[in-house]
């Protein structure tokens, strides 16, 4: 049987740690396991446990740490997600072989990981070699969408990520439970955007022509192919959870290898007699 996986992506502070706490939380709720796998080497401390936990392996303050190497908080995390590049064996041997495992992977928050490094391009076509079947959700704060330019920019990183990694992604705003009833209202139109009429708006606000033209040919692009779509998350509505695990587990096929069990039936035949012959017969389901 195939196995299953999130890649919980986005930049830092969009609350990828809280999303894959949010839904330990409701797999349990609903009976249904779901294990995470930690895969930042700058992480601190989660508030579930972990079947993996790439700090076993590297970590970025021992990465600084060392005076052959000197690297920074970004250079030492990139040479960590390389070492863990070349050293996927450790991955496999944590991670076991259990059928139907459903995995969610709580990625670094650096965006170049997801553009131009090779890394989880790497880790997906490693993943798909041992039977998973991986769907990318890239997280982006509602907090920070609530203007069109920022918007925009969220889209474009979304975008990047699932043209470099190729994969079924699912693009979720995120802390929609911290937001003012104004502010939701207002965010309702950045989840079905109409991106002609955005631009519009804030044409006025464009001074530079080259500008005004290169972000028209953008909301093009985006509004003509309906590229990326956002799904509110709010960690406090049962539903709106459902519903977004929904999207993710229908992009990767969940749940289609599972067995259809029947029902017992049992049945009971009813007959009407007209003059002593037989004209009905019924029958009478009934399931156990």
């Amino acid at each position: 049987m195939p196995r299953y996986a999130q890649l919980v992506m986005g930049p830092a502070g969009s609350g990828k740690s809280t999303y894959c706490s949010t839904l330990i939380q409701h797999a349990e709720a609903i009976n249904r396991s779901v294990q995470v796998v930690n895969l930042d080497p700058a992480a601190e401390h989660f508030d579930y446990p972990v079947m993996a936990d790439i700090r076993e392996l590297i970590m970025v303050d021992d990465v600084m740490e060392d005076e052959s190497l000197r690297f920074g908080p970004n250079g030492g995390l990139v040479f960590c997600m390389e070492y863990f590049a070349n050293n996927f064996d450790w991955l496999e041997e944590s991670l076991g072989h259990v059928e139907d495992d459903y995995i969610l992977f709580d990625c670094p928050g650096q965006i170049e990981l997801y553009t131009h490094l090779p890394v989880m391009r790497q880790l997906v076509e490693q993943l798909q070699q041992w039977e998973f079947r991986v769907c990318g959700v890239f997280l982006v704060d509602s907090q920070f969408m609530v203007e069109t330019f920022k918007f925009i920019s969220g889209i474009m990183a979304a975008l990047s990520a699932m043209v470099s990694l190729e994969i079924p992604t699912v693009n979720i705003m995120t802390k929609m439970d911290l937001l003012s009833p104004k502010a939701k209202k207002e965010i309702e139109k950045y989840l079905d955007p109409d991106m002609y009429s955005m631009m519009e708006d804030n044409s006025v606000t464009i001074r530079s022509k080259k500008f005004k033209k290169l972000t028209k040919a953008i909301c093009g692009l985006i509004d003509d192919y309906s590229m990326v779509r956002f799904l509110p998350f709010d960690r406090t509505d049962e539903e709106g959870i459902n519903i977004v695990l929904q999207h993710i587990d229908f992009s990767i096929q969940y749940g289609e290898d599972l067995e259809f069990k029947e029902p017992k039936v049992n049945t009971k035949q009813i007959r009407y007699f007209v003059d002593g012959n037989v004209c009905l017969v019924l029958e009478v389901c009934r399931a156990d």
